[in-house]
């Protein structure tokens, strides 16, 4: 299998020739999504080589019961399954009956598949000989709209080159589908019913267990050399199925094109009585429009995602390619248009991780949607954990916390925890203090403090109470202590004081107590509100204050580094220079027991923290700890490099900083942990703009302030990136000796170059 296929360039990811073996690699890559739903980039046709089949809808999933080999008190019953859903996008096509499949093809010439992430669409295009000796050329181009967010549009067009021939295109729905990962080999669906009328199919189904309804739908049209003609079609159904049959004699050269436009209609948004009339609405709208003037929306839709959202490089095409695929990855799997919906890790691009939400979004992903879009698509995610407090409370008392101490959970899709992992699911737990740094980051970078008064506190309190019962005082030691966790790092279980799970509890409980002093001072009544709310007193608090202020962080005086945890400097401190290449990934070449016993470290602990909390440290602590730590991490977590490259960059090491950023942003693009197939790293993908923004640019809040030391790697000539801040758009253009900045918006806007304050007015460009 070629790994560096994919073609360099500025704004589209395409792969010139045909290879059944990166087949499947390529289904991810070349992923699509609107936000509502998303597909693996599938073939229409028949496929019969290895292929993971992938179309999925957000926010419908199913409890697979978990499989574990002995039951643990407060186990999740299931981990949740993000669902293949029933297939919309199949086409049968017939060459003088002979079923047309590339895998079967005695030869395919100028295969050519483009996903343009300027205008969000896919196509293919390729000459392919059957095994009847007939020769066709083929054109397909598909995209999920933005605009109709239900419906997704394919063209398809076949002309034959070396005769006549007889050609039928079947479009089907199918519901007999199955998920890649599944732990018991349930059945995920139930279909409820099939009909179809008047060129339409729809198919009705629920989920098991979860009862989600949906409604598959599908409407086609045929065209000879692009103009319609009306075939009545046959008609096949079953039970799971059903097909349209347009067969036509297709003369030597002539075009014969089927659009075909399907998708789902969800109870979500309909009463699920009303799904079969919703799908007829929605297909009504994308017919009257037809393929074209349905591409013309996406178009402009995805400009104005661009407008605000794109990264501009110069002089690096496969750095530019990165950082656009990564943008346009996000913009598909969330637009924050539903707040009932979250970001999977692998977004609609595969199964792995179940499709659940991850402490990912707020430790890695809120700063890119804040920046990008509106302020409120970020708030959304915020209250997507505010509505899932009660069960945050459930999952703690579960595990013997009180008080309405909260633990939220490491994977859900509805605040239950569903992940199965002890070591994780029990252990993991800086995940809370992810969701209290999310609330302080919107805060300072929107100015908006309403949240905290009208939901945030309530949140910030429950995970105080969580970490103030899970602290254990040592009297060795005379300082709190937490046992028994899992840090970021997964390559280390179970260990006792991670220094960034006691130094993320200790920020949490001081962050509420200033909260709760601000209400108390500024909103008398909504302090006495929440106060009442969660039973709080005084008391209470000073028992927090006194874990907070007493918590123990591992040092070693010998190093002057804060230690990844108790006991880390007994492991043979081996560098991974020292590591046989043969030997990596070592999360696949050794056992875990070895991997637990190395140095090796997955993803940064301490580095983490000292990236949350930057303002904490000193430069030359940074250094100090960047260089003890960074030549023990084996990066094979995709959220690892991006924080390398962002700390590489405040150290002004540009050119490691570069080529972290490489890694991170080419990550899927050129497989570097060998399992794109599985699908893509939708969540690590955020960390590639921080490296660019937050690592290159230097973009912080400072003093309420927007705050840049911007700098550039020499291999490029020049990046741009916008900012809204305070819903105003500010444009930053870096090059190799100046940087300039201009400004959308009505009022003046001081910021912060290299710690020097610059005024920046309206549809003006300032040079620094």
């Amino acid at each position: 299998m070629n790994k560096d296929y994919i073609q360099p360039n500025n704004w589209s990811i395409i792969e010139e020739g045909f290879d059944a073996e990166n087949v499947k690699v390529s289904e991810s890559l070349f992923s699509i999504g609107n936000g509502a739903m998303g597909q693996r980039a599938n073939f229409e046709e028949q496929y019969s080589g290895p292929t993971f089949q992938g179309s999925y809808i957000a926010g419908v999933y199913y409890p697979d019961k978990t499989r574990v080999g002995w039951w643990k008190n407060g186990y999740p019953e299931y981990f949740a399954k993000v669902l293949n859903a029933p297939n919309w996008i199949g086409i049968n096509v017939l060459i003088n009956d002979e079923q047309f499949d590339l895998f079967a093809c005695k030869k395919v010439q100028n295969f050519r598949r483009e996903l343009n992430m300027k205008e969000g669409w896919l196509s293919r295009s390729f000459t392919a000989t059957l095994q009847n000796n007939i020769e066709i050329q083929v054109q397909t181009k598909r995209f999920l709209s933005l605009n109709l967010n239900e419906v997704g549009a394919i063209h398809y067009q076949i002309s034959p080159i070396n005769s006549d021939a007889i050609i039928t295109f079947q479009p089907y729905l199918d519901a007999a589908i199955t998920n890649e990962d599944t732990n018991w080999n349930d059945k995920f669906w139930d279909t409820l019913h099939v009909s179809h009328e008047n060129h339409q199919a729809f198919i009705q189904a629920k989920t098991m267990k979860t009862d989600f309804y949906i409604c598959a739908f599908m409407e086609s049209k045929v065209f000879i050399n692009n103009k319609y003609v009306l075939i009545e079609p046959n008609i096949e159904a079953d039970a799971n199925y059903a097909s349209f049959s347009y067969q036509y004699n297709v003369k030597q050269g002539e075009t014969y094109t089927i659009h075909k436009f399907g998708g789902y209609t969800v109870d979500r948004n309909y009463d699920k009585s009303e799904l079969v009339s919703a799908a007829k609405t929605v297909l009504k709208k994308a017919t009257e429009l037809g393929f074209n003037a349905m591409l013309e929306q996406q178009k402009t839709a995805w400009e104005n995602i661009w407008k605000t959202s794109d990264i501009t490089i110069t002089g690096d095409v496969k750095a530019q390619q990165g950082i656009r695929f990564n943008i346009f990855q996000l913009n598909q799997t969330y637009l924050g248009k539903d707040a009932r919906l979250n970001i999977g890790p692998k977004g609609f691009t595969g199964e792995k991780y179940g499709g659940g939400t991850y402490w990912d979004t707020e430790a890695f992903c809120i700063p890119f949607y804040m920046v990008t879009q509106d302020q409120n698509v970020a708030r959304n995610l915020l209250e997507y954990r505010y509505k899932h407090l009660e069960k945050a409370i459930e999952n703690a008392k579960k595990l013997g916390f009180k008080n309405g101490a909260a633990l939220y959970p490491m994977v859900t899709m509805n605040g239950e925890e569903c992940h199965n992992e002890w070591e994780i699911t029990f252990e993991e737990i800086h995940r809370n203090g992810a969701i209290a740094f999310a609330i302080y980051n919107y805060h300072r970078y929107t100015g908006d403090y309403s949240y905290i008064i009208e939901k945030g506190l309530e949140v910030l309190i429950a995970i105080a109470r969580f970490w103030q019962q899970r602290a254990t005082f040592s009297t060795t030691k005379n300082k709190y202590v937490i046992l028994g966790v899992t840090g970021p790092n997964e390559y280390e279980n179970n260990v006792n004081n991670n220094f960034y799970t006691n130094y993320i509890a200790k920020w949490c409980i001081d962050y509420t107590v200033e909260n709760i002093n601000r209400i108390k001072a500024e909103f008398d009544s909504d302090y006495t509100r929440i106060m009442y709310k969660a039973k709080l007193s005084n008391s209470e608090i000073e028992k927090w204050k006194d874990v907070a202020n007493n918590m123990y962080f591992p040092y070693s005086e010998e190093h002057k580094v804060y230690l990844q945890q108790d006991g880390f400097l007994d492991k043979e401190l081996i560098t991974v220079d020292n590591l046989d290449k043969s030997q990596r990934p070592i999360n696949q070449k050794w056992s875990w027991d070895r991997i637990l016993r190395s140095p090796y470290i997955k993803q940064a602990d301490v580095l983490q923290g000292f990236y949350f909390f930057e303002d904490h440290f000193t430069q030359e602590e940074l250094e100090r700890h960047f260089d003890f730590y960074e030549p023990f991490t084996v990066h094979e977590s995709s959220l690892s490099p991006c924080v390398h490259s962002v700390q590489a960059a405040k150290l002004g090491r540009m050119e490691q900083a570069y080529q972290f950023y490489l890694q991170t942003s080419r990550l899927d693009l050129d497989d570097y942990n060998h399992e794109v197939e599985e699908g893509l790293h939708i969540t690590s993908m955020a960390g590639t703009w921080m490296s660019i923004v937050e690592g290159f640019g230097g973009m912080r809040i400072k003093n309420d302030k927007l705050s840049f030391n911007p700098q550039i790697p020499k291999q490029w000539e020049a990046y741009s990136f916008k900012i809204n801040f305070r819903n105003q758009i500010l444009k930053v253009n870096v090059y190799q000796n100046e940087t300039t900045f201009e400004l959308e918006g009505k009022h003046d806007l001081e910021i912060l170059v290299n710690k020097k304050k610059v005024t920046i007015s309206p549809n003006s460009l300032v040079k620094v």
